[in-house]
């Protein structure tokens, strides 16, 4: 099959402007192709989309397109699946990979870059710059012994959950569309030596940027330090324009570090707060601009257990567990620091963003589980009762199976006046019966929440109200993402158009819809997809 073509017209995605800054700005590498190669001294290498055998869209976001200046008018033009799988390009649109390393479960790896991820090219709308990016669309440079193909059950996870993060209120990589390819794509979901032919998917996925802190660890790595300081003011021209004009090398380097940490950090507390677990948290898998990107074996805090990984290559360490994301994310954010430190020249001022990082996390940790609490903003006078009351209830939650998302969305329907048995009006979020000390300490910890809810005297519809508006009543359950893809596998794709409206609305009550709303049924225990996940999935 030929090369991908460059299609022409006057009108839908034409109205799309290219202005592709990487290219132009940033060295790339004179050879073309998707050879696998070390790439030195350079940033990106074009490749193009392998044009597939028979692409279909199989579903889209229209607030996406808004981003781009185009409505949702725009999915029915012919070319659009055509270009979304990688089977056309528009003018102006320069294909390439880019380059960069990473540290992957704690050990360094070398150079890594866009293995399956092509970019497009910049469309500009306005004041605003979205790189266009496309997963699962054939080799490139950085593919090492992989196809550079994706397979449809990990495509429509990664299409959902970027949505309803966003929707969530979690800063995210976007996904604009979903299409079939129309090729068989042979994976060993389970790594278990029983490899088989799935259908392949390409998803588009749309960000300001996908700058990693890899990116900017391959450089030092190579001591590149030249190419280093100009990917980074490159970056705070382009992507962190608000900072303003700062002063000297050492300045600037530790201003955007200072707010990549600033970044970072709320991120972790959105994660917290929804209850996801990235599962792959290594460096080259977090984004500069704070952002969750590469949804791959993520899952969601069903049954409330911090020391739970959704990744079975992690089953063991735990490393990537819920209850340690903050941590993995300073321990990231160090190599980070590692990397611009010849940018820098001293260790101390780094360090400084470090422990301001573990600092503000805490206090942002605890104003956030105060808002899921139905309690107001902790004064300082407050904080270590503040500090007890969430030892308690992690203790308490953790003591039995309790569904997350249930248990807190209920929370604010319980009556906060002092009870005997107070977790008898939750007794939904429980998977099975109870038992006696673990309700003790549910009931104990209860008590004294409604204690402070008491003291707090805010009106029962206003706190209702605040703590509906932090937790969600709707989120991406694996089982309900699984069932997703068992029917598409079968040529039915409303259940991904399905969810995909329910999640647009998360903290809202949809009459009707309830069972998205459900705990994750027994059958979904331990079957493949509904729990634990590979990293191919």
């Amino acid at each position: 099959m030929t090369s991908a073509t460059t299609t022409h017209a006057t009108n839908g995605l034409d109205a799309l402007r290219f202005d592709n800054a990487f290219v132009r700005e940033l060295p790339g590498d004179v050879e073309a192709g998707s050879r696998r190669r070390q790439v030195a001294r350079v940033l990106h290498s074009p490749v193009e989309p392998t044009p597939t055998a028979a692409p279909r869209l199989v579903a889209f976001a229209p607030e996406v397109l808004e981003l781009l200046g185009l409505d949702a008018a725009t999915s029915q033009d012919e070319r659009f699946e055509r270009v979304f799988s990688g089977n056309a390009l528009l003018a102006g649109m320069q294909p390439f990979a880019t380059c960069y390393g990473g540290h992957q479960f704690g050990n360094w790896a070398g150079q890594l870059g866009d293995g399956r991820a092509i970019n497009l090219g910049e469309v500009v709308n306005g004041d605003r710059r979205y790189t266009l990016q496309l997963k699962g669309a054939g080799p490139t440079p950085y593919s090492r012994t992989a196809d550079g193909l994706a397979v449809l059950r990990s495509s429509v996870r990664e299409f959902l959950c970027s949505e309803a993060m966003h929707h969530l209120g979690v800063p995210t990589t976007r996904a604009l569309s979903l299409c079939l390819t129309g090729d068989e794509v042979v994976r060993d979901m389970l790594y278990d030596g029983h490899p088989a032919a799935e259908p392949g998917a390409v998803v588009c996925r749309v960000s300001p940027s996908f700058l990693r802190f890899g990116h900017f660890q391959m450089l030092a790595a190579r001591d590149e330090t030249d190419l280093l300081a100009q990917l980074l003011d490159f970056d705070l021209r382009h992507n962190f324009a608000a900072l303003g004009a700062v002063g000297d090398r050492a300045e600037r380097a530790l201003t955007w570090f200072a707010e990549v940490c600033d970044r970072t950090r709320r991120l972790m507390v959105h994660w917290m707060r929804v209850g996801f677990v990235h599962g792959v948290m290594n460096t080259d898998n977090l984004s500069i601009l704070g952002e969750t990107i590469d949804y791959g074996p993520y899952g969601w805090l069903e049954d409330y257990d911090p020391d739970w990984t959704p990744n079975t290559t992690d089953a063991g360490q735990k490393r990537y567990r819920y209850g340690y994301q903050p941590a993995i994310a300073q321990w990231n954010l160090l190599q980070l620091a590692n990397a611009i430190y010849p940018l820098v020249g001293e260790a101390e001022p780094l360090e400084s963003q470090l422990k301001a990082f573990e600092t503000e996390y805490a206090s942002a940790a605890r104003e956030m589980w105060s808002a899921k609490l139905g309690l107001t903003t902790p004064m300082a006078s407050e904080h270590a009762a503040r500090d007890s009351l969430i030892e308690a209830m992690d203790a308490a939650l953790r003591s039995t199976e309790i569904d997350m998302p249930i248990f807190f969305r209920a929370l604010a329907d319980v009556d906060a006046r002092a009870h005997d048995d107070p977790f008898a009006a939750l007794e939904a979020s429980a998977y099975g019966q109870v038992p006696a000390a673990a309700r003790a300490a549910l009931n104990a910890f209860l008590n004294d929440l409604f204690a402070l809810v008491r003291q707090d005297n805010q009106p029962v519809a206003e706190r209702r109200q605040r703590m509906n508006a932090v937790n969600p009543k709707y989120v991406l359950r694996n089982y309900m993402a699984q069932l997703a893809i068992d029917a598409a596998e079968g040529g039915d794709f409303s259940r991904i158009n399905e969810l995909l409206d329910v999640l647009r609305t998360p903290y809202a009550e949809q009459p009707g819809r309830e069972e998205h709303a459900a705990r994750r049924p027994e059958w979904a225990r331990t079957r493949v997809g509904c729990s634990m996940l590979s990293c191919s999935s």
